[in-house]
Parts: C-alpha cells; sequence; structure tokens
C-alpha cells in the first residue's frame, strides 16, 4: 500500500487531483491494486518550514511559472521495491508536483515498510497489509 504525503503551500484540487490520478496510474501500470493506492495533501502554513535558518518562502526561485516553489514529500513503499522502482518513483513524483527550475525547494523522502508493519481496515477489522486476500483467520471459543 503506498502511501504518499505530499506537504505543499494550497494546491487547488483541480491540481491535486492531477496529482493523484498520474501517480495512482504510474503505480498500477506497475502492479498496484488503484486502491491501495493512498495520497494524503497537507497545506503547509508559512513560516512553517525552513531550510537552514531561512522559511522557504524567501528562498529564491527561478523565475519559472509551472514549477512549484517548494514541497516536501514522504513516501512510505513496500520494502522489496528496488532502487530502479524507488528511482523512478521519485522522478514521476517530481514530475507530477512540477519540480523545475523554478522550485527553490524539494525534499523527497522514501521510507520502505514491511507489509506486515501496516494495517487497513476491512469490514470493519483491521488487518495486516501481508494477509489480505488471505482467508481471515478463526478464532476458536475458549473451552
Amino acid at each position: 500500500m503506498p502511501t504518499i504525503t505530499i506537504t505543499t503551500p494550497e494546491l487547488a484540487p483541480p491540481a491535486r487531483r492531477a496529482v493523484t490520478v498520474r501517480l495512482t496510474r504510474w503505480l498500477t501500470a506497475r502492479g498496484v491494486t488503484p486502491s491501495h493506492v493512498v495520497i494524503r495533501f497537507v497545506t503547509e502554513p508559512p513560516g512553517s518550514l525552513y531550510a537552514g535558518a531561512m522559511p522557504v518562502e524567501a528562498l529564491p526561485a527561478a523565475p519559472d511559472d509551472r514549477s512549484i516553489h517548494h514541497a516536501g514529500v514522504v513516501c512510505q513503499i513496500g520494502a522489496e521495491r528496488d532502487e530502479a522502482f524507488r528511482d523512478a518513483l521519485a522522478a514521476e513524483i517530481g514530475d507530477a508536483l512540477r519540480v523545475g527550475a523554478g522550485t527553490a525547494f524539494f525534499h523527497l523522502d522514501m521510507r520502505p515498510a514491511a507489509r506486515s508493519h501496516v494495517y487497513v481496515a476491512v469490514d470493519g477489522r483491521l488487518r495486516r497489509a501481508d494477509r489480505l486476500g488471505a482467508p481471515e483467520e478463526t478464532k476458536e471459543p475458549a473451552a
């Protein structure tokens, strides 16, 4: 269950939707079930992110109207994903967010997660991601 948390200044809903659709399609093309892709957007208030001693809003950016000024991304993906997958996903995230010459600050943190460490709700019960699709364990009453 890839989980991508994107922290940026305010992004309009159509921009969020475009990023979400693009990343979901990219991951789906690589075997991820679409409903397992989780993308969260966090709006960062001005003055809450610093690079060195400077708020990122004060960092100069190249005059490129299409580039995002700054963003931070945390991407949790399966620990079994190799370097080539991580590199390609990082590039896709950067492209989807319009990281370019006008971007003053961009930080992407890949965090491998074992499927056995991820829980999701299924029919109101928590199930480990590594057991999804497997028959549920039945609990027999104590004698």
